[in-house]
């Protein structure tokens, strides 16, 4: 049970219990995301403690307060591991004696139902983050059962889940809409998460040209992210068939794993894309990714899930301007003009307004500066400031609530 006799103030530091089915080295939004959050609160005085799958291997950004759960790997998803739950129940008695304040609860697996578990045992209010757009996602991974069927279960169970905590924090205006029509009713908050401006200050594109062998000239489009169904990358080869009738040495830069690697070569060597499309891999963040992005010439984004779209600011940081459809998250960051142009949702649309920016060197120039602006707007401080302030208001809607009845109306005067 939390150590405080009294509601916190915004100065006052908080002690923080995340909890998440994933984390790196596992390489997505939600672990840069609960990094990036980790990092500034850490920053701003408070105390946030991990609890996330144990992957086997070892990862340099573990620390004391990073709890790694023995964990077993996922049917479908090699990637992904399922915590064991009696490993996190067994931590009961060290984590009475912490003083957390409040659970965060960052994944709706083994992490949600243990996280509202351990919130419960420890008298503590939950708050949780919805950052996937599970509707449009399952169908991938799970192909054998009907699609409308899966989006049906995936409206119930996210309802559901979220009703059953505190409070929501949602990353763009369009997830918090899409949880309104499902039914949620819980309080929410709009909170994406930051980038950390100095680590995507600087990043030396021609060094990541020579190193893969492109040469200083050549057209370079780049995408980055989890290389996976959902993220739309068919349209973006399809896409490059058009361009690459109008610019025919372009080059598309793949950056990023993921379960659909084997299917986008295939769809690339059936659209004779071979000399066009370069993948990589992960890149790592001390540096190679920097480099990636700022190689490009074009960043390109097309999917349709997105709850934030990150990846746009990291590459908008840099002075790199993107091309992206704006649909669901990716609505509240692309602004026409400021560092980025909305595409339509089309390939031949797309396409256009790829090959004009390719072939306007000023253009392309102007909006990197404006793109760099912008991306200040975005700083993790800032984002990490609002998502403090929300933990302190619901720390003290929970302890208002918890008050015998009648001690709020005693305290008033007569």
């Amino acid at each position: 049970m939390s150590s405080r006799t009294a509601a916190p103030t915004e100065a006052e530091p908080l002690r923080i219990l995340m909890i998440s089915d994933v984390y790196f080295p596992r390489v997505n939004g939600v672990s840069t995301s609960m990094q990036t959050f980790r990092r500034e609160l850490q920053a701003l005085g408070h105390a946030v403690t991990l609890v996330v799958p144990d992957y086997g291997v070892a990862h340099d950004c573990d620390d004391d307060d990073i709890i790694r759960i023995p964990s077993r790997q996922v049917l479908l998803d090699p990637e992904d591991r399922l915590m064991r739950r009696r490993a996190i129940l067994e931590l009961l008695p060290w984590l009475r004696t912490q003083g957390y304040d409040l659970v965060h609860i960052q994944t709706p697996f083994v992490a949600h139902y243990l996280g509202l578990r351990l919130a419960r045992e420890l008298r503590l209010p939950v708050v949780e983050s919805y950052h996937t757009f599970f509707e449009e996602y399952l169908f991938h991974y799970i192909p054998f059962l009907p699609r409308a069927w899966l989006r049906a279960v995936a409206r119930r169970f996210s309802r559901w889940q979220c009703n059953s905590v505190d409070s929501v924090v949602v990353p763009s205006t369009a997830m918090l809409e899409v949880l309104r029509g499902y039914g949620v009713r819980s309080a929410a908050r709009i909170i994406p998460t930051g980038i950390e401006l100095a680590e995507f200050r600087h990043g030396d594109g021609s060094a990541f040209r020579h190193r893969h062998g492109i040469p200083a000239a050549r057209p370079v489009l780049t995408f980055v992210g989890r290389v996976a169904f959902e993220k739309n990358i068919d349209f973006l080869l399809r896409m490059l068939v058009r361009v690459r009738q109008e610019v025919p040495d372009v080059l598309l830069v793949i950056a990023g794993e993921g379960p659909a690697v084997s299917h986008l070569h295939a769809l690339s060597a059936r659209l004779s894309l071979q000399d066009n499309v370069l993948f990589i891999g992960y890149m790592s963040r001390c540096g190679e990714l920097q480099d990636c992005y700022a190689a490009g010439d074009i960043f390109v984004f097309a999917s349709r899930t997105e709850t934030q779209g990150l990846v746009l600011l990291e590459a908008m940081a840099l002075g790199v301007p993107v091309v992206s459809t704006a649909v669901m998250g990716t609505r509240d960051v692309v602004h026409a003009g400021e560092g980025a142009i909305i595409a339509p949702a089309d390939e031949a649309g797309f396409a256009a307004a790829v090959t004009c920016l390719l072939r306007n060197p000023a253009r392309r120039q102007a909006l990197g500066e404006a793109a760099r602006v912008y991306a200040a707007g975005w700083a993790a401080p800032l984002l990490a400031q609002r998502l403090a302030e929300h933990y302190v208001a619901v720390v003290a809607a929970d302890a208002v609530a918890r008050e015998p009845a009648g001690t709020a109306d005693a305290c008033l005067p007569g």
